[in-house]
């Protein structure tokens, strides 16, 4: 355990890590993406009720509301710069935890002599 938490320091020290954090801090002080993002979860909550109403209309307008606040936010280098940086944490993330997966079936399967046991059950 205390080797993952070694390996977890060292991740949150990569620089993908710390691109992250910096268009994380740039997005939180970005008025207009800050303006469009509580815009959003505002029609979000509009919808919900108008739902509970079973008003169809409306809640098809409000869709197509979010649907252009969205496009603007995903329209503004600030965002896609994020998105990236999420992307490219989960991507490092998969990739380490691919290795270690691949590496523990390799030393499993050879202290096993190979061939995984069968276990279909008792009494055979």
């Amino acid at each position: 355990m205390a080797k993952a938490k070694e390996l977890a320091a060292l991740i949150g020290t990569s620089e993908e890590v710390r691109q992250f954090q910096k268009a994380e801090k740039m997005i939180q002080n970005h008025e207009r993406v800050q303006t469009l993002i509580s815009a959003i979860k505002k029609k979000q909550k509009e919808i919900v009720a108008f739902e509970s109403f079973q008003n169809k209309a409306m809640v098809e307008k409000i869709e197509r509301e979010i649907e252009e606040l969205q496009d603007e936010l995903d329209n503004i280098p600030l965002v896609t710069e994020f998105q990236q940086s999420q992307t490219d944490i989960n991507y490092l993330l998969q990739l380490v935890i691919s290795v270690i997966r691949d590496t523990v079936s390799e030393k499993v399967n050879v202290e096993q002599g190979g061939e995984p046991a069968a276990t279909s059950g008792y009494g055979e």
